[in-house]
């Protein structure tokens, strides 16, 4: 029997001795920055004269490491050895490979406060939204190591007094796994541990932005015992590197987390079929959002403005189900928006190593490019009531940025900004709000506020999420309670951390036996 597992606790920092604790975890950190990583191709380490630098994004000065740039000749010597540990590797143990998630989750839960200590300074990301990082990636390894358990033998299917039939899962192949820099830990660790314990072999390119946390997953990987050639670490550029692995004949999967626009291109380019390949890809994609919290005129205002300030700024709204958009019933839209502004000013934003800190800075140049560029947007749109200014003199910080009476069709209403922004629109009723809700091309997340069960009971059938919150934000889904995953343009709608993720890194084998 598989033993059920309960998420890893999140840390609370009011705890004087956590705090003393994450203290020493940073200043641990800060004695390693600068180091150099090496690529791991078959457990070989090598070095590359070109180097991705990974710097903190709170203080672009502050280098965290120089990290080893695969080029393509190297991504074609890591698919070789995938390929050739794949004819083992696809007949090991189920419960060996489970094991092996296990233990990583063991070794990752006593260096917690290292590892989100690491989050902190390599993503930019406060305290709180860096223990949940590194909470999540242990939920992902105990979670998928479950799942795997529990499908190892396969699913009972009829069989008549003639015959014996059997169905049973088998891997695909060797996958190339292209995680975020957003949830640098927790999703690159998921996705890679997916495709490995389900039998498959990988190629892990993680995000150039924040490269250095997938080589310590590696390590920690190793330690716990994987097998040389099982996962092979390629940093390298999505140009060169990835197009070059989406595209060749021997990669059977692609697995990608992040912008519409890169994973479009990737889905239209597994479609090919290439010389000497004797499948069809196939891709588990999560792309973005455009996600919205209802507030009803029936609802608790309160929590209302509580959601929708923790839902749009929690990361500096760096989450593709972080809250870009609120519908307000028109009697009850200037209170919130009030309340709004209030709660907004009260935020405060600055260095992530700072405890007091709730917000940290945007990625990099380009994010802060970006959205800066989207504020500049939002005021020919709507009006500015909180926020709006930046400063990237020494790491790139965006205040908490608040628009009012937009246009539910504007542009800063409709495409993903990723950032720390949010525009407030009224709807006349509950109809018109979820029409509203509906109106972008995403389907990610959403969040209805309200007390009115047949409103709730309404948006649970229209409003056209992969996940919906009733009385809550809309962001903090939770391995194996909120399977994540949404519609249209936001994905696949693979549901990480949900019962039939593994199967999408699988196929079905029906044997059947003439007696």
């Amino acid at each position: 029997m598989v033993v059920a597992y309960k998420h890893e606790p999140f840390t609370d920092f009011t705890v004087e001795e956590n705090r003393q604790e994450m203290v020493k975890a940073l200043e641990k950190v800060e004695k390693d920055l600068g180091k150099e990583y090496p690529l791991i191709i078959g457990g070989e380490r090598i070095t590359t004269e070109e180097k991705i630098i990974s710097v903190n994004p709170a203080n672009k000065d502050e280098v965290i490491g120089y990290v080893s740039k695969a080029n393509q000749e190297l991504a074609e010597k890591a698919m070789q050895t995938a390929d050739e540990t794949f004819a083992s590797w696809r007949k090991s143990d189920p419960k060996f490979r489970a094991d092996l998630l296990f233990r990583a989750a063991a070794i990752i839960r006593r260096r917690k406060h290292e590892f989100t200590a690491h989050l902190v300074k390599e993503g930019g990301k406060p305290w709180k939204e860096a223990d949940a990082d590194t909470a999540e990636a242990i939920d992902f390894l105990e979670y998928y190591g479950r799942q795997m358990l529990t499908l190892k033998d396969g699913i009972k299917i009829n069989s008549r007094p003639i015959e014996h039939n059997q169905f049973h899962y088998i891997p695909l192949g060797v996958g190339v796994v292209i995680s975020p820099w957003n949830f640098l830990f927790a999703i690159m660790a998921g996705t890679t541990a997916a495709a490995m314990v389900t039998g498959n072999t990988v190629l892990l390119k993680p995000a150039s932005a924040t490269p250095v946390i997938a080589y310590k997953f590696m390590e920690v990987l190793e330690e716990a015992g994987l097998p040389a050639g099982v996962i092979n670490f390629i940093p390298g550029s999505g140009k060169d590197v990835g197009d070059y692995l989406v595209d060749h004949p021997r990669t059977r999967f692609v697995s990608f987390t992040g912008s519409r626009e890169v994973g479009t291109r990737i889905f239209e380019r597994a479609a090919v079929v290439h010389e000497g390949q004797k499948w069809l890809k196939r891709t588990i994609i999560e792309m973005g959002g455009k996600d919205t919290i209802v507030v009803d005129r029936e609802a608790d205002l309160e929590l209302a403005a509580q959601s929708i300030v923790q839902s749009a700024f929690g990361f500096s709204g760096q989450k593709c189900s972080a809250c870009s958009r609120a519908v307000i019933h028109e009697d009850v839209y200037e209170e919130v928006k009030t309340r709004v502004v209030e709660l907004t000013e009260a935020l405060t934003v600055g260095d992530p190593v700072d405890y007091t800190n709730y917000m940290g800075p945007v990625i990099d140049q380009a994010a802060y490019d970006k959205i800066m560029g989207y504020i500049d947007i939002g005021k020919q749109e709507g009006e500015l009531i909180a926020g709006g200014e930046g400063d990237d003199s020494k790491g790139w910080f965006i205040k908490p940025t608040v628009f009012a009476d937009v246009d539910s069709k504007g542009r800063i209403m409709q495409e993903e900004i990723f950032g720390p922004v949010v525009g407030l629109t009224q709807a006349k009723d509950f109809t018109e709000a979820i029409e509203i809700a509906n109106n972008t091309e995403y389907g990610l997340t959403g969040a209805v506020i309200t007390n009115n069960r047949a409103h709730l009971e309404q948006a649970r059938e229209d409003f056209h999420v992969g996940n919906l919150y009733f009385n809550r934000g809309c962001t903090a889904a939770i391995v194996g309670y909120q399977p994540f995953g949404g519609f249209n343009m936001s994905g696949t709608d693979s549901k990480a951390g949900g019962p039939d993720y593994l199967i999408h890194h699988m196929q079905g084998k029906t044997t059947s036996e003439m007696f």
